[in-house]
C-alpha cells in the first residue's frame, strides 16, 4: 500500500489527477489610532472615564497563540517529521478555530467560517481566552490523540490564566459564563473540523516513471535514499487548499527548454557553486545553503512567534497572522506540488550524469558529480517547493510587520543530508535580513547552493509563493472596515 503522498510505479509516466475534492502594518497603525482617539474623546462626550471599544479592553496579550502554536508543531514533527501536511494542516486548523470563536468578541476581522444558524452572539460575561484556549484544544486533540493529556495541561494552564485574569468575576455568573465560552470554543472547533473533512491531505496519487529522456524526472534512489520505484509528494497535488480555489490555480510557465541558452547557463552554474566540493561557491553561500535546509513549518512559525512577542501583537492580531501563514504555507506546497507533477523536470543530480545524452552539445556531463547536500528529495525539481513556501510565508509576515523591518532568524541545526540523517549544529546558527523579501529570495537561492535545484526552479518558487501569499492576504481574513 501507498503512503500518504506516495505512490510506486512503472513506465510510462502519466501525471496525477486533480480530484474534485505593508498593508498589516497599516491596519494595525490604524487600530491603535482610532483606540486613541476613543480614550481622549469619551470623556469629554460622556463626562466620565473613557469607554473603550466593546470587547478590545478584554483581549489579551498574544501568549496563548504563540504557546498553541509551538505545542501543536512540536507533537506535529515528532510524529512525521513534517514530511506529511498532517501537523501544517491542524496549525492552521487550530488558528482558525480560535480566530473564529475571538471574532465573535471582537469584530476586527470577519471569521473564516460564518456563524451557524443557531448560534448568537456571547453573553459580556464570556471570556474570549476561555474560548479560543476550549478551540484549540478541540482541534489538537482531534488530530492528535494520543497527546491529548498534553494539550489538556495546555488548555488547563491558559484556563488558569483567564480566571486570574478575571474572567467570570461575578461569582454569580462565573460558572455559567466560562461554560458559555468553552462551548463557544468547542463549536467552532468543530465547524473548523466539518469544513476540511475530507479534504484529501493524505491523499494516494498514481505516478508512473517514464523512460529515460532529456529533462523528464527520473528516480535516483541511491541518493535520495529512498525504495525503488518511490516518489514523494504527488498526493500532495490532490489536496484542497485553504484559500487557493483549486490546487492549479497558479499555473507556472514552463521551464527552459534543454537546448536553449537558458539551460546552458543553468546547468553550468549548478554544476559549479552546487557540487559537493566548489571552487566557485563561497562560505557564505555554503553557509545558507545549509542554514536554510529546516523546512519552512519549524522556520518561519518560529520566527513568527518571536516577532509577535517583540511587536506586543495582542491574541486577536496573533491569532489571525498564525492562521494566514500557516494557509499560506499549506496552499503553497498544494499549489507547487501541482506545478512539479505537471511539469515532471529532472534534478541536477539526473542532468548532470546523464548530460551526454539530452541533446544539447553545450552541456558537459560528469557521471561522478553529487551535490553539497549529499542528497535529492524524491520528487521533481520544478519549481522549488522549498522557495515557494518561503516566500509565501514571508510575504504574509511582511503584511503584518512590514515590509522593511530589519530582523534575524535562527536555525540551531539541520539535517546533515536527507530528511532521516544526522542533525549538525549550525555555526552561525543565525542569519540577519534587511527585508522579508531579502529572506524570501536568499531561502529560494539556498537550493541552488545545496546542488538540488537550477536558478530557475529557484526563481519561479519564489515568484509563484509571493502570488500564492498576495493572495492569502486578499481573499483570506480580510480586515473589517472601521476600528
Amino acid at each position: 500500500m501507498n503512503a500518504p503522498g506516495t505512490s510506486r510505479g512503472t513506465p510510462p509516466w502519466t501525471p496525477p489527477i486533480i480530484l474534485p475534492a505593508a498593508p498589516g502594518a497599516r491596519r494595525r497603525a490604524r487600530r491603535r489610532f482610532l483606540a486613541a482617539i476613543v480614550i481622549l474623546v469619551a470623556p469629554l462626550a460622556c463626562g466620565g472615564d473613557a469607554a473603550e471599544p466593546p470587547g478590545e479592553a478584554r483581549v489579551p496579550g498574544p501568549e496563548a497563540a504563540v504557546s498553541w502554536n509551538r505545542q501543536v508543531l512540536s507533537v506535529a514533527e515528532a510524529e512525521d517529521g513534517f514530511l506529511t501536511l498532517k501537523g501544517l494542516r491542524t496549525a492552521a486548523m487550530v488558528h482558525l478555530a480560535m480566530h473564529d470563536a475571538l471574532s465573535r468578541f471582537v469584530g476586527r476581522y470577519p471569521p473564516y467560517l460564518e456563524p451557524g444558524a443557531g448560534d448568537t452572539e456571547p453573553p459580556h460575561e464570556v471570556d474570549p481566552l476561555t474560548a479560543a484556549s476550549h478551540a484549540a484544544f478541540t482541534i489538537a486533540a482531534d488530530q492528535y490523540p494520543q497527546q491529548r493529556e498534553l494539550f489538556e495541561q495546555e488548555l488547563q494552564r491558559w484556563l488558569a490564566a483567564a480566571t486570574a485574569a478575571g474572567a467570570g468575576a461575578d461569582d454569580a455568573d462565573a460558572e455559567a459564563g466560562l461554560e458559555a465560552a468553552a462551548e463557544l470554543g468547542r463549536r467552532t472547533a468543530r465547524a473548523v473540523l466539518a469544513a476540511r473533512q475530507g479534504d484529501g491531505w493524505d491523499s494516494e496519487a498514481t505516478y508512473r516513471f517514464h523512460p529515460m529522456a532529456p529533462g523528464v524526472y527520473a528516480e535516483f534512489d541511491e541518493h535520495s535514499g529512498t525504495p525503488e520505484g518511490f516518489v514523494f509528494g504527488a498526493g500532495w497535488a490532490l489536496a484542497r487548499p485553504f484559500v487557493l480555489r483549486a490546487p492549479d490555480q497558479f499555473r507556472s510557465p514552463p521551464p527552459p527548454a534543454i537546448a536553449s541558452d537558458a539551460y546552458t547557463e543553468a546547468y553550468d552554474e549548478v554544476k559549479q557553486v552546487g557540487a559537493a566540493t566548489s571552487s566557485e561557491r563561497t562560505d557564505d553561500q555554503a553557509h545558507l545553503a545549509m542554514w536554510w535546509k529546516e523546512f519552512v513549518e519549524s522556520s518561519h512559525n518560529r520566527l513568527a512567534r518571536e516577532l509577535v512577542t517583540e511587536e506586543e501583537l495582542d491574541l486577536v492580531d496573533a491569532t489571525r497572522l498564525f492562521a494566514l501563514l500557516e494557509m499560506a504555507i499549506f496552499d503553497a506546497y498544494v499549489n507547487v506540488f501541482e506545478n512539479k507533477f505537471h511539469f515532471n523536470h529532472w534534478r541536477p543530480y539526473t542532468a548532470i550524469r546523464w548530460a551526454e545524452n539530452d541533446g544539447n552539445p553545450a552541456t558537459v556531463a560528469d557521471p561522478e558529480w553529487t551535490n553539497l547536500h549529499d542528497h535529492t528529495y524524491a520528487f521533481p525539481s520544478y519549481p522549488s517547493a522549498h522557495g515557494t513556501a518561503c516566500a509565501a510565508a514571508m510575504t504574509v509576515l511582511a503584511d503584518t510587520f512590514g515590509e522593511d523591518r530589519p530582523f534575524t532568524m535562527t536555525t540551531p541545526e539541520v539535517d546533515a543530508a536527507g530528511p532521516m540523517s544526522g542533525k549538525i549544529a549550525m555555526d552561525p546558527p543565525t542569519r540577519s535580513f534587511a527585508s522579508f523579501s531579502d529572506a524570501a529570495m536568499e531561502c529560494a537561492m539556498s537550493r541552488l547552493y545545496l546542488g538540488i535545484h537550477f536558478r530557475y526552479d529557484s526563481t519561479e518558487g519564489n515568484r509563484l509563493g509571493r502570488r500564492i501569499g498576495e493572495y492569502v492576504l486578499t481573499h483570506g481574513l480580510s480586515a473589517q472596515d472601521g476600528p
